[in-house]
């Protein structure tokens, strides 16, 4: 007999003196059904309960669940549950999380079973669930809050209908009880006896295949997340492992009742995985079956687990990496270290532990027919002390030697109860009946950047689809899915907006914020944000915001900010933050105010889109912000912010200042700090690497106001963002869609275009020109996806669908499904609910009576409880919702005599009706406005159409204000009963009329003022003219604020039907009118005041006079806001008929009025207060006095800002009657007085704050004392700028009572303080710190000395700029004790040490370097000679560069020992030497070039001759660039001793001689090769013949630069005598050679490298022969069986060849007549198709065909291209031209369709112009020719598995390719033949591979992840070395930069774009922060690689290390090689 049978715990010895118990009853199980309040599952095979909502959440394994769901499957989630043919029929894990108390497909359908299940908290159910797990873990302290009870009766098994056999009649019962509260959880399984009939069920898909699968118990954690953005199984737990376990389960429990179950599930702080309790209890009577009792096994063997399939563990399987060690748990909670104490809490009681009678005798459970005292269970105190129900500590790891051996002594008995003990790291431990499998870290492939093209998928497209946006597509990769926004609608996937189109947001602001000292409280305060995308302009407006806290919140633009980068204006190469987060994401900012150190936080949640597409964004903002007072103005300057960029989350960091001016304090400056993270979900399974990056946000423009009167505080911000370092105001981004300035429509996108054009293309979702676009109506126009049961919403630019009424979305999000109403138990409790589509209805069980909602026993019972609509109306009638008495005009249901909600329901005050549902929820579409007749609401619903795009906007309207008050001016559309807009549509409160489209737009030249007849609206149009510039200016002014409230005081221009400005101009708001011209322009001398007579405008101009004074001020007053807003409170003048000020002039906003003279300058003393008579202007002045001091004083107040805004809180002084200042002053705004004195000087102590008794000013004065000189200094101090704005900083005396100085003066900016004398002159030594103990003044000083001159320079270095910031590196002398030099000085900052004299002069030659010793400065000086100026010019000249480096060739002047030039001068490096003059000047005639007899300067000069053209052409020659660095190599011409050119010219560089005539000009043919017998150039020219081809390709040959400089390595062509090519060239510089024919055109094969033999160029090269690859024909013959899946039909066509290969002559479809001839291309002959059963005669060659019978591949090279990149896109090769070094995407194209391939690597043949690639999927290597309608060509399709990397040797006509399967590195002639393998060790995973061919060296990357590398060998495969191995990780690109001859990478894993040397020296890196790159090229100083993040081309400039260009395909997939394509072969090509 097999050992351990069951828990051999019921061991015979036991059953004599311990009582067994039976399985519990069903009565036993927790109470259930509808009478114990259950809800109750619909019937069906796969039902998941509507959403459960706890009270408060539960903790499963550590995680935090806040509502279940449980399903027909036997199971209790989390998270809503897919389709059950994802996970019924598999085994544990999960991918959700799980509770299982019987997995299996269970199906109730029919009435078979019902669940039940149900959320309470009622005491005796908490009670027993506590009895419970105290019985199981008695050392458990938990009370339960809550419990959650599901119960399964008599469930049945899901069986097929197709089975002859009928239904069996086996039914379940089985209950799950989860109890939980604040930190653990708990889980009953109980199963009663009789209560499982089956065990499995048989899975749905098992083809007639006769198989069970056993149910699943236990639970599943599902998956985790960790590492930011990965996903692993979570851990779980198995109770059963196969059928026989599944039918132990009512027999055996681990509490000591058979059939209950006890577990231990989830615990707040700590948990690993799930613990069971430890209690045995077995039935008393043995299971059948077979199973004996084995009374020799007392202990069970834990580690025996062999037969158990859950068990198994195949080491095998994990990977050993120790980058990611993880156990099977939740990542957030670590088990802790082995040994440690965190298992000892779960170990079972001990032995000895008693068992305490008294404590469980009181609380006896009652199961079966026995009641058994739980005392007298046996658990484990009978047994022997060294038995225990619990493992052995686990080894770390088993060895695999001992796997199997351990595994093998397995138990027969499943359900063997054991502790499992929470795995460490590492570590699994296994158990019978209770396992866990926990999955490594390592089993997860992160590392995506691998080409996957088979992987198991997690996640899927199929499963999740509803996640993603109905905008969106979605993709499955290899580790799960993603969605990507369709074209034409950007995102990040899961939220999708159309491009180009305004976006709106909403939202509330809630917190508390602190101003000042008093805390206010923001409730729910409305916020809304309207963004322009196309400028990037950011309008926000939070509402109701109460006073103190709207000024105080002014500079927190950040609130806004976040809007402002969600839609910013995108540069090129970046995004807008909404790409990335979608519409959900949480936004933590952190402000700290300057300098009160004032903290603010700022939490911005994103909650997704809304039912309009608007985007719902919630603030909470607590903490201190800075006092503000009323009425200040906060500017803010434009800045510029970082943003970097991390998987799932944003950050940036800045110092913000602005700017407050307010009339208490004048200006102030301040600051912030903000710091902010801003976190998404991001979907890493696409492949995109975890990358860095930065972006940079530019706010241009910040507008921050609050309105007090309507408590709104504004932001407006426009936002650009770019990548960083990039100025959007550059001149390579003027055109207009970067700058903002374009006039596209704020519902259409601006594309650039080159240089400043651009194009207009209306959103997505909107139709128009560009300019305007209008809303298309995807509903009415049939354009929605929105299937059966549900209904079209229009949106703009979008449209989203909702279900029906009774119907809601199912598990994908888009389908409508029936609601079922019975779930929710909306019948009488004796009463049946049955389910219907769309509806459902109520029956009275039979003995009972009534309508189903209300049922009784005794047929017409009157007395029933009140219904749903009763307790509805008489709550709203008592007052009850509102919490006081109803409002008067509230609604009051109505109600039936049954007391169901009448069908028809009307408002008794504003008398609209509508019909409702059972529920009393109103249907769509039945609403009727009052005198219009009600709908029949007992006709059943016409299919409810979708609200229409007017009904929309009509709704839309905000009519009302958020306080609820109503909005006057607001145009509300008029829409017919249709939902279409009426054709004419007025305004109620301006009464203009005009048509409209079917859009709503307005028909230009339609529109009517009041009181005229409105236009004909049904008469057909004029053919559209376009918009004029009245109706231009007319519609973009802004007569709506971005909350979409109507803007008072806007002025709207008038237009009459021609769109032509109205003659006469009226504002409607001031009611000024005035004549314009043609332009719109106002005419002088016609603007009249209200109520006045207009002017007749059309009465012919007199000739119009210039504008006056006072017209020129009237229009520049600004009236409008730089947002367009009118800006109240201005000033404006009145100017009478002739332009001239009216005599009286008052102030509309504030009522004041005052005369004026014919200058608008106030006349003193008219002014009148508001409401005060006015002074009579006519009346003739006094004798005008002259303006006294306190009127002067008045009138240059400065009461308006330069701008023409009003300055608030400007103090101005009152003047009596005769203009003299009044005794007592007052300040308006702060409401300080004071008395001041004839001049208008304060009088001291005379000042009193606001609130207090002013003083008699009247009162005489003690006899005033003069002021003392403190006084006069304090007075003068200016702390006013002249503009009289305060200035911050100024320092003011302090004087005492008696004026004097006080002895301890302190500066109140900076804290600073001192000690001064009687003259206020500070006391030397006695400054102090702020922060530091200030000098006792009073102590007497030491005797004073001066200061020494040491001293003042010390004290005048200015260590700080004038801004206060430190001055690093500034010299400061060092004086010592005496205040006298110190004899050797130093700089701090560089390091340099010197002497100096007593006056601190330096003493030539005593400077020394840092860090070598210094000079002895107390040793005597010689006497010192001044430095001449030839020393002065050696020592002046720069032989080092800016970056420290020698500059080779510098000219450097000798001088002698008395410093004066010698009179020969050499060049060092050139080696020419002449003589020079005194000053150092070179004497004519005297240079000599290297190697020649210098001339005798010493010899007198012969009267000198001017220069020749040779000299002067020979000075100017180009020696020194302009950095004054020399050129080497610049030709230099040689003149003779007469200055004339020599004859004979040569390049001293390159070696060619030449003959020239006297001017210097080459003489054609006389040009000789270095090496060459130079031309005679004495001989006369031959008659000159014409240049040949190779001259022509030789002259024009750039050997120099525009600037001058040689062009090294350029290839000259050699020609003989007679011009023509000589049949060997060779390259000058890289010493290859080849033969060429007459045409100059290279020979193949007959390239050689330096020092090889030469081919003899008049010998033929002999071509080896090559294998016939796949002809066209047939590759088309095949691709067609192909696509008809091998076997065509008869009548379908299939090429037919010969046996060559080449098309037969007559071409058939399949097996009919239907026949024609082809030529040899396989193109049909036209004419010569025939149905005759006689084929036609055709001949196997014909003239070029023009029709095919069917398309195929072919070549479709770009047009007018000198350069273009190659791409490897999938299925295709595509072409991106280059303009010079930019990307022209105008101009990219598809080179070639290849479908079915998988297109990686790919190379160029410039010498063939032919394109190479591999392809993946076909497993070949191909070519074709760059050439229209050329076809690809098969090179090689055999032993090849997976060829990636391809590159081309172009000299020496070769290709290489790495084949990353079998790892190997190969080459082959072009043609395929000669093919070998270089390489077959050593290599892991070969990437990239390139080929220099000017050095025959080959190089390629290894993908080794253990060691990656890049290596290097020759061609031929010999000299094999490594390069590179460290700091890389995964090098997926290649190139080689001719230029610098370096090789350089681009690596996925270090992200960094590197190069090096061949030799391994100068690496360097050229960018730090690539994306994803795969493949990559060098052109011309940038680097061009195909990036897998971005999907596109991207560009480096290597220089500047700078991303300057970017190319993403319309076409989203991963783009692979990438090469380049040229016209002709480029300098160093390879």
């Amino acid at each position: 007999m097999e050992r351990g049978v069951m828990l051999a715990v019921c061991l015979l010895c036991w059953s004599c003196s311990v009582c067994v118990v039976t399985a519990i009853k069903r009565a036993d199980m927790f109470p259930y059904g509808t009478l114990s309040g259950d809800l109750i599952l619909a019937e069906g095979d796969d039902e998941t309960s509507r959403v459960l909502s706890l009270p408060k959440p539960l903790y499963f394994y550590g995680s935090l669940f806040s509502q279940l769901y449980v399903a027909t499957n036997g199971i209790i989630s989390g998270q809503d549950l897919p389709m059950e043919k994802q996970y019924v029929d598999d085994g544990f894990p999960t991918d959700f999380p799980v509770v299982a108390p019987f997995l299996a497909d269970i199906d109730t359908s029919g009435g078979r079973g019902q669940i039940y299940y149900r959320v309470t908290e009622t005491p005796s159910v908490l009670n027993r669930v506590a009895q419970e797990v105290h019985r199981g873990f008695p050392d458990a302290k938990f009370t339960p809050t809550h419990v959650v009870v599901a119960t399964w009766e008599n469930v049945a098994a899901y069986e097929e209908q197709t089975r002859t056999a009928g239904p069996s009649n086996k039914v379940n019962t089985f209950q799950a009880v989860i109890g939980y509260d604040e930190t653990d959880s708990y889980v009953l399984f109980l199963y009663p006896e009789d209560g499982l009939n089956y065990f499995g069920t048989r899975p749905k898909e098992s083809y007639n295949v006769e198989i069970e699968l056993p149910a699943r118990v236990g639970f599943s954690r599902g998956e985790v997340t960790y590492l930011i953005f990965s996903r692993t199984e979570g851990p779980h737990y198995s109770v059963t492992s196969d059928e026989q376990s599944v039918k132990n389960l009512y027999q055996v429990g681990n509490t000591g009742i058979p059939g209950v179950w006890l577990f231990h599930t989830g615990n707040r702080y700590s948990f690993d995985n799930i613990v069971p309790a430890s209690i045995g209890g077995l039935l008393d009577t043995p299971p059948t079956g077979g199973h004996g009792l084995s009374l020799d096994s007392t202990t069970p063997e834990y580690g025996e687990f062999e037969e158990y399939p859950d068990n198994t563990f195949d080491s095998d399987n994990q990977e050993e990496e120790d980058d990611y060690p993880h156990t099977g748990g939740d990542p957030e909670f670590q088990p802790a270290p082995a040994g440690g104490d965190h298992s000892e809490s779960l170990q079972p009681a001990s032995p000895d532990a008693p068992s305490s009678p008294s404590e469980d005798s009181g609380n006896q459970l009652s199961y079966g027919s026995e009641d058994v005292p739980l005392t007298s269970e046996p658990r484990y105190n009978s047994e022997p002390a060294e038995r225990q129900y619990a493992p052995p500590n686990p080894p770390e790891r088993v060895p695999e030697g001992d796997a199997q051996r351990t595994l093998k002594r397995q138990p027969q008995v499943p359900l063997e109860v054991v502790d499992v003990y929470p795995s460490h790291r590492n570590e699994h431990p296994h158990s019978p009946g209770g396992h866990v499998v926990s999955v490594e870290g390592d089993d997860v492939d992160f590392d995506t950047g691998v080409i996957q093209y088979t992987t198991e998928n997690k996640e899927t497209c199929a499963r999740f689809q509803q996640q993603c946006s109905q905008n969106a597509f979605c993709s499955d990769y290899a580790t799960g899915f993603c969605c990507h926004c369709r074209p034409g609608f950007y995102g990040n996937g899961r939220h999708c907006l159309p491009e180009g189109a305004p976006q709106r947001v909403s939202g509330k602001v809630s917190g508390t914020v602190t101003v000042g000292s008093t805390p206010v409280e923001l409730n729910n305060i409305d916020l809304h944000a309207y963004i322009v995308v196309g400028d990037g302009r950011a309008y926000t407006a939070i509402s109701q915001v109460p006073e103190p806290v709207g000024w105080a919140l002014m500079p927190l633009a950040p609130i806004g900010e976040l809007f402002g980068w969600l839609f910013a204006l995108e540069l090129p190469n970046s995004q807008a933050g909404f790409k990335i987060t979608g519409a959900e994401f949480t936004r933590h900012a952190e402000v700290i105010f300057y300098p009160g150190n004032q903290r603010l936080s700022i939490v911005q949640t994103g909650h997704g889109l809304d039912d309009h597409n608007h985007l719902t964004v919630d603030t909470v903002v607590s903490g201190n912000v800075p006092f503000l007072p009323p009425g200040a103005e906060v500017t803010m300057d434009p800045f510029k912010e970082t943003y970097q960029y991390y998987p799932s989350v944003a950050t940036s960091s800045s110092v913000r200042e602005f700017s407050v001016v307010s009339a208490e304090r004048g200006s102030e400056s301040f600051s912030f700090q903000l710091k902010q993270n801003i976190t998404y979900r991001d979907c890493r399974h696409d492949n995109r690497a975890a990358v860095l990056e930065t972006l940079q946000i530019t706010m241009e423009r910040v507008f921050v106001m609050y309105v007090k009167e309507e408590r709104i505080l504004r932001y407006a911000i426009t936002n650009k963002i770019s990548p960083v370092r990039v100025d959007p105001t550059g001149p390579e981004l003027v055109n207009p869609c970067y700058a903002g300035n374009h006039d596209c429509d704020t519902t259409a996108q601006c594309i650039p275009l080159e240089g400043q054009v651009f194009q207009c293309q209306c959103a997505t979702g909107y139709r128009g020109d560009g300019h305007n676009c209008y809303d298309i109506n995807e509903c009415d126009e049939g354009l929605s996806s929105c299937g059966a049961h549900s209904q079209c919403v229009n949106l703009p630019g979008s449209h989203r669908c909702q279900c029906q009424s009774g119907y809601e979305f199912g598990f994908d999000g888009r389908t409508c499904v029936d609601i079922d109403e019975c779930s929710s138990t909306p019948c009488h409790i004796s009463a049946r609910c049955i389910n219907g589509l769309g509806s459902f209805l109520c029956q009275c069980q039979p003995g009972f009576y009534g309508d189903g909602f209300y049922c009784s026993q005794t047929e017409g019972q009157t007395v029933r409880p009140r219904s749903q609509c009763e307790q509805h109306r008489d709550r709203l009638q008592s007052g009850m919702e509102q919490g006081g008495p109803p409002s008067p005009g509230a609604f009051i249901p109505q109600c039936d005599s049954d007391g169901r909600y009448q069908p028809l329901q009307c408002h008794g005050s504003t008398g609209h009706c509508w019909c409702v549902d059972f529920r009393g929820q109103e249907r769509t579409g039945t609403r009727t406005p009052p005198g219009t007749a009600p709908k029949d609401c007992d006709r059943p619903d016409e299919p409810v159409r979708p609200k229409t795009h007017c009904e929309h906007h009509r709704d839309s309207v905000q009519t009302t204000s958020p306080g609820g008050y109503p909005i006057v001016g607001a145009h509300v559309p008029q829409c017919d009963a249709n939902g279409q807009y009426t054709p004419l549509q007025c305004h109620g409160s301006t009464g203009h009329c005009w048509c409209v489209d079917g859009n709503g737009q307005e028909r230009a030249g339609t529109r009517t003022p009041p009181g005229t007849t409105p236009t004909d609206c049904d008469k057909p149009d004029e053919p559209e003219r376009p918009k004029t510039h009245c109706e231009h200016h007319r519609d973009r002014v802004q007569t709506t604020s971005p909350d979409g409230y109507p803007v008072v005081g806007a002025y709207v221009p008038q237009c009459d039907a021609n769109g032509q400005y109205r003659s006469l101009q009226c504002h409607g708001s001031t009611g000024h009118c005035w004549c314009v011209d043609g332009r719109g322009q106002e005419r002088a001398g016609t603007r009249t005041p209200p109520g006045t007579p207009s002017v007749d405008c059309d009465r012919p101009g007199e000739p119009e006079r210039p504008k006056s004074h006072c017209e020129h001020h009237r229009d520049g007053v600004q009236t409008t806001s730089p947002e367009g807003y009118p800006i109240v409170g201005v000033y404006v003048p009145q100017c009478d008929t002739n332009g001239q000020y009216t005599p009286l002039q008052c102030h509309s906003s504030t009522g004041h009025c005052w005369c004026v003279d014919s200058r608008g300058q106030e006349r003193a003393g008219t002014r009148t207060s508001p409401g005060a008579p006015r002074t009579d202007c006519d009346k003739p002045d006094e004798p005008v006095r002259p303006k006294t001091h306190c009127e002067h004083h008045r009138e240059r107040a400065q009461t308006t800002s330069p701008e023409g805004y009003s300055i608030v809180g400007a103090y101005v002084p009152q003047c009596d009657a005769d203009g003299q200042y009044t005794s007592l002053q007052c300040h308006g705004s702060t409401g300080h007085c004071w008395c001041v004195d004839g001049r208008g000087q304060e009088r001291a102590g005379t000042r009193t704050s606001p609130g207090t008794p002013s003083v008699d000013c009247d009162k005489p004065d003690e006899p005033e004392r003069p002021k003392t000189y403190c006084e006069q200094h304090r007075d003068s101090v200016q702390t006013t700028s002249p503009e009289g704005y305060s200035i911050v900083g100024a320092y003011v005396p302090q004087c005492d009572a008696d004026g004097q100085y006080t002895s301890l003066q302190c500066h109140g900016s900076t804290g600073h303080c001192w000690c001064v004398d009687g003259r206020g002159q500070e006391r030397a030594g006695t400054r102090t710190s702020p922060g530091t103990p200030s000098v006792d003044c009073d102590k007497p000083d030491e005797p004073e000395r001066p200061k020494t001159y040491c001293e003042q320079h010390r004290d005048s270095v200015q260590t700080t700029s004038p801004e206060g910031y430190s001055i690093v590196g500034a010299y400061v002398p060092q004086c010592d004790a005496d205040g006298q030099y110190t004899s050797l000085q130093c700089h701090g900052s560089t390091g340099h040490c010197w002497c100096v004299d007593g006056r601190g002069q330096e003493r030539a030659g005593t400077r020394t370097s840092p860090g070598t010793p210094s000079v002895d400065c107390d040793k005597p000086d010689e006497p010192e000679r001044p430095k001449t100026y030839c020393e002065q010019h050696r020592d002046s000249v720069q032989t080092t560069s800016p970056e420290g480096y020698p500059i080779v060739g510098v000219f450097v002047p000798q001088c002698d020992s008395n410093g004066q030039y010698t009179s020969q001068q050499c060049h060092g490096s050139t080696g020419h030497c002449w003589c020079v003059d005194g000053r150092g000047q070179e004497r004519a005639g005297t240079r000599t070039p290297p190697g020649t007899p210098s001339v005798d300067c010493d010899k007198p000069d012969e009267p000198e001759r001017p220069k020749t053209h040779c000299e002067h052409h020979r000075h100017r020659a180009q020696t020194i660039s302009p950095e004054g660095y020399p050129i080497v190599g610049a030709y230099v011409p040689q003149c003779d001793a007469d200055g004339q050119y020599l004859p004979l010219q040569c390049h001293s560089s390159t070696g060619h001689c030449w003959c020239v005539d006297k001017r210097g000009q080459e003489r054609t043919g006389t040009r000789t090769l270095h090496g060459t017998q130079p031309k005679d150039c004495d001989r006369p020219d031959e008659p000159e013949r014409p240049k040949t081809h190779c001259e022509h390709h030789r002259d024009r040959v750039q050997t120099t630069s525009p600037e001058g400089y040689p062009i090294v390595g350029a290839y000259l062509p050699q020609c003989d005598a007679e011009g023509q090519y000589l049949p060997r060239q060779c390259h000058g510089s890289t010493g290859h050679c080849w033969c060429v024919d007459g045409r100059g055109q290279e020979r193949a094969g007959t390239r050689t490298r330096p020092g090889a033999p030469s081919v003899d160029c008049d010998r033929p090269v002999p071509v080896a022969p090559t294998q016939r690859p796949e002809s066209v024909c047939e590759r088309w013959r095949t691709s067609l069986i192909e696509h008809y899946g091998g076997k065509p039909d008869a009548q379908q066509y299939v090429p037919q060849c010969e046996p060559d290969g080449q098309f037969s002559p007559v071409q058939c479809y399949g097996e009919t007549t239907y026949c024609w001839c082809v030529d040899q291309d396989g193109r049909e002959v036209p004419g010569t198709r025939s149905h005759d059963v006689v084929k036609p005669a055709c001949l196997p060659s014909v003239a070029p065909p023009t029709v095919r019978p069917l398309p195929r591949p072919d070549v479709t090279p770009p047009t007018n291209t000198d350069i273009t990149l190659l791409y490897a896109q999938g299925q295709k090769i595509g072409a991106l031209p280059l303009n010079g070094t930019r990307l022209d995407a105008t101009r990219s194209k598809t080179l070639l369709t290849l479908h079915g391939s998988i297109v990686v690597g790919i190379a160029y043949d410039c010498k063939e112009n032919q394109v190479y690639w591999t392809d993946l999927s076909a497993r070949t290597i191909n070519r074709a020719s760059m050439a229209t309608g050329a076809e690809p060509e098969i090179l090689i399709n055999t032993n090849l598995v997976s060829p990636e990397g391809l590159a081309v040797d172009v000299k020496r006509r070769l290709m290489f390719w790495v084949d990353s399967n079998p790892d190997i590195i190969e080459s082959a002639n072009l043609d395929g033949s000669g093919r070998r393998t270089l390489f077959d060790t050593d290599l892991v995973n070969p990437r990239a591979i390139i080929v220099v061919s000017s050095t025959g060296t080959l190089y390629w990357t290894d993908w080794n992840r253990e060691a990656p590398k890049i290596e290097s060998s020759s061609v031929d495969g010999q000299n094999r070395r490594v390069v590179v191995s460290d700091g890389i990780g995964l090098p997926n690109a290649l190139t080689y930069d001719s230029s610098s001859g370096q090789v350089c990478w681009a690596d996925a894993g270090t992200k960094r774009l590197e190069c090096v040397s061949p030799d391994g020296s100068g690496r360097r890196v050229v960018h730090p922060s690539l994306n994803y790159p795969f493949s990559m090229v060098y052109y011309r100083n940038h680097f061009y690689y195909s990036d897998w993040r971005r999907d596109g081309v991207i560009a480096v400039n290597k220089d500047s290390s700078q991303i300057t260009d970017e190319y993403l395909p319309d076409q989203r997939s991963h783009l692979y090689g990438i090469a380049i394509a040229t016209t002709h072969c480029l300098s160093g090509s390879h």
